[in-house]
């Protein structure tokens, strides 16, 4: 017998945070801190064994990519660096809206997720990718050479995040732009576990007292906040 419809959207939103439950695994067995500024419990970071879930097919529809990628507003030459940047699912895509002349810096702080953009990378022939092993408190880019940075649902996961957010400030050109994707923790339909969300508040007492000037929220994304920062200029 077919099960309701209702019935059926609660199935497969469980099914999805089972799936999340296996996917988003510490990659290393250490305690879980809290922020000091927000209180917030800084989740573990995703493995390499979730890898697949980032690719998904369903992606597209749930998380609107190409409207987050719009909303960029991408130009030739722009040099774009993808914090956390996984298999690649945005650094590919980005790759292709920066040329002629541009180029993305795709970091992650795990060897094997970076084998894995590096042959997707290949095989979507996008040429103007190069991937940086970072650490959990510097992503290693080079200073005052970046127009834009992007963190999708990365940020909360951050173990050392004023750090890294001081790095990140160092490595924008003057006016440069810091993006930040993040599951609305506003939203209890949003189907994620709760330490993997953050809240537009949390995220502006965050990065607002790092030496960024908050400049807009896009929320029209279906799960997300699209939340831009541009690196203030000292006083």
């Amino acid at each position: 017998m077919a099960l309701p419809k209702n019935q059926l959207n609660l199935l497969s939103r469980s099914l999805l945070a089972s799936v999340l439950a296996v996917a988003l695994l510490p990659v290393a067995a250490e305690a879980q801190t809290c922020h000091p500024v927000t209180g917030r419990q800084i989740a573990p970071v995703m493995g390499v064994s979730g890898a697949d879930w980032l690719n998904r097919p369903e992606r597209e529809r749930e998380e609107d990519t190409t409207l987050a990628i719009r909303e960029l507003d991408l130009q030739p030459g722009m040099i774009v660096a993808d914090i956390g940047a996984g298999t690649g699912y945005y650094s590919i895509r980005i790759a292709s809206h920066v040329l002629p002349g541009g180029k993305v810096l795709a970091n992650d702080i795990q060897p094997e997720m970076l084998q894995r953009l590096k042959a997707n990378a290949e095989a979507a022939k996008a040429t103007n990718i190069e991937t940086i092993l970072g650490t959990e408190s510097d992503p290693k880019l080079p200073g005052n050479a970046v127009d834009l940075v992007i963190m999708v649902d990365v940020y909360h996961e951050l173990s050392r995040p004023q750090r890294m957010l001081g790095h990140i400030r160092a490595a924008l050109k003057p006016g440069g732009k810091l993006v930040l994707l993040e599951y609305r923790k506003e939203d209890p339909s949003v189907p994620i576990r709760a330490e993997h969300k953050m809240s537009l508040f949390e995220v502006k007492a965050e990065v607002e007292p790092e030496g960024y000037r908050f400049e807009r929220s896009v929320e029209s994304l279906p799960w997300q906040h699209m939340i831009f920062f541009t690196k203030a200029l000292p006083n």
